[in-house]
């Protein structure tokens, strides 16, 4: 897969952290209907979580974030790409951005829970499957598994000077109390 110039993929904050929930909230609650109310959890109150934010052109696209689990050892998930960006390459550079975040944090393995119609998408990015799929969030997942230790450098354009994307819905934020 080769990059798109267009995509600029980021670490959220500030404004970009509501953008950050928004797109997720469209994604895993109002389309998937994965989740019920908010797809907000614990990890969103944890400081030490990354969240990441992609852009193609000037508009919001998609999302990610991972934390570690346990000394090298991280987690990536709630990967959420907007319906009319998921042709371009919004998630690969995602997943991609996600990976190197993980192995510059002196990670060792990155391991997540996919979505069965997914799991081929992640193959072509270097991840492999680690056991059975299981029932996450009331749907079936497949768990998978990226050797950081091979990860490659990975660098793409920074936040864009301006960023259009209307909240479909307000999601609380979960930091304060």
């Amino acid at each position: 897969m080769t990059r798109s110039p267009d995509i600029g993929v980021w670490r959220a904050a500030g404004p970009d952290l509501a953008r950050h929930y928004a797109i997720r909230q469209r994604v895993f609650v109002l389309e998937q209907r994965i989740l019920e109310l908010t797809d907000l959890d614990g990890h969103d109150r944890d400081a030490n979580t990354i969240h990441v934010l992609a852009a193609q052109g000037f508009c919001a696209a998609g999302t990610v974030r991972l934390y570690r689990l346990d000394g090298e050892l991280w987690q990536g998930d709630r990967l959420a790409v907007l319906p009319s960006h998921r042709s371009s390459m919004v998630g690969a550079e995602l997943v991609r951005f996600a990976v190197a975040t993980a192995c510059a944090l002196g990670g060792a393995q990155m391991v997540a829970q996919i979505q069965l119609p997914n799991v081929r998408f992640f193959e072509r990015l270097g991840w492999t499957r680690a056991g059975a799929p299981a029932p996450y969030c009331g749907r079936d997942h497949q768990p998978m598994v990226y050797d950081l230790t091979q990860a490659p450098a990975f660098l793409l354009p920074g936040r864009p000077v301006e960023l259009m994307l209307e909240p479909l819905v307000e999601v609380p934020d979960l930091r304060a109390g």
